[in-house]
């Protein structure tokens, strides 16, 4: 298969980032969180009978996460939601650890917090704006976001994410408190494991799901994972990969080109990731801000830099961020029983419409109708808390789901 002038290198994209970021990327102190009160709910996730998972929790397992079981899979208890200090609306996961719902709300604020001073740092700006068109082509070709402060703005991101994911873990190291967690992770390295050993769209999907395949355990004061999540990890993303060459190879027999492929098949690449697809055999990828290289003499990895600063700005959110559960409403007063209409912005396809169809039937609610093109949902509800669920069972299946 031609790659048709598309300069996929990870090599050359790993070291373009590094060299926007340069020495003095997040350098100096954490960024601080100012005080700021929340107010947060809490919804209790409910198992399929019988089973350990939710119904999206187990559906994505067996579309996606093979030869992953229930059992080496660790739940949250409760989806939490609240309101950021930025006014947008959000959802996290506690439980079964100890730490609770001040972990999603002070990591959120520390990613905040990270991507602002990410945002401000002029030197990467100016680097990033000097960039010239092969470097350009070379980020657009190999990453999903493209522009260098986009993607060190979703890599704070994603570890908040891999440090609200992994506390749900924390109760099987002794751990109690969600600072002397994050230190943890941090001094253990335990963000760079994740950016090794998992990939993007499994972190991404099973955070969004309140689920983490892993399991941890404690050796000379560091965490790590446990030899038996070291092995599965390392067979998901091995049977990821080739899911992704077995796209491209299919594409290849229908004389099809790479944009070609990409474009045919993107909903199945979009699953599994279009940069495995064009990864050469034998190669194991890594994220790119994992790497280290040597910039005008100094030792620059993004993503560790990265770490640190939400480290501290975690540190910073738990002492100013005070939280506070707001009281459950059996009733929706703007609710009003019978049609209503609501839109699902990233439905795509007919498996989208199979996976809201079978939503709406294990709660037993009436669907009136899928419109792919609108991406607008009609259905029937008997009440609030059966139109909540079904918006609770959509989300777990990551799909967004916009109300009026």
């Amino acid at each position: 298969m031609e790659n048709e002038g598309i300069r996929y290198d990870r090599a050359a994209a790993a070291r373009i980032l590094a060299e926007v970021a340069g020495a003095d990327f997040l350098a100096g102190p954490a960024p601080a969180v100012g005080a700021v009160s929340m107010e947060y709910r809490l919804e209790e996730l409910r198992p399929e009978p019988g089973g350990v998972l939710t119904t999206g929790q187990r559906r994505y397992l067996e579309a996606y996460m093979r030869p992953c079981r229930p059992d080496q899979v660790v739940t949250a208890t409760h989806r939490v939601t609240w309101r950021d200090s930025r006014g947008i609306a959000n959802s996290g996961h506690i439980g079964p650890g100890p730490l609770g719902p001040i972990l999603p709300i002070a990591a959120r604020e520390a990613v905040i917090a990270v991507g602002d001073a990410i945002a401000a740092a002029e030197p990467v700006t100016a680097r990033s704006d000097a960039l010239g068109d092969d470097d350009l082509d070379t980020l657009a070709d190999t990453t999903t976001d493209q522009e260098p402060a986009e993607i060190f703005r979703v890599g704070a991101e994603a570890a908040g994410r891999a440090l609200v994911q992994h506390g749900m873990l924390a109760g099987q190291v002794g751990i109690g408190d969600p600072v002397e967690f994050a230190e943890a992770m941090h001094s253990s390295g335990l963000y760079g494991t994740v950016a090794s050993t998992w990939f993007w769209e499994l972190q991404a999907s099973s955070y969004r799901r309140g689920m983490i395949p892993a399991s941890l355990e404690e050796s000379g004061g560091r965490l790590r994972y446990t030899a038996d999540t070291v092995a599965l990890l390392a067979e998901m993303k091995r049977r990821t990969i080739a899911d992704a060459h077995e796209v491209m190879d299919r594409a290849r027999a229908e004389g099809l080109g790479v944009r070609a492929a990409i474009q045919r098949y993107h909903v199945e690449l979009d699953q599994i990731s279009r940069q495995y697809a064009l990864l050469p055999v034998g190669e194991r990828p890594v994220c790119l801000g994992q790497r280290a290289h040597q910039v005008d003499g100094a030792r620059v990895q993004p993503l560790a830099a990265v770490a640190e600063a939400l480290t501290g700005a975690f540190r910073s959110a738990v002492g100013s961020v005070r939280i506070a559960e707001s009281p459950a409403s059996s009733t929706d007063a703007r609710f009003a029983a019978g049609e209503q209409e609501f839109g699902v912005p990233d439905m795509t396809c007919r498996h989208c419409r199979v996976t809201i169809t079978a939503v709406f039937d294990a709660q037993a609610a009436e669907l009136i109708d899928v419109d792919l093109v609108g991406k607008r949902v009609r259905a029937n509800f008997t009440d609030a808390d059966q139109r909540d669920r079904v918006f609770a069972d959509l989300r777990d299946c990551g799909y967004t789901v916009a109300e009026g």
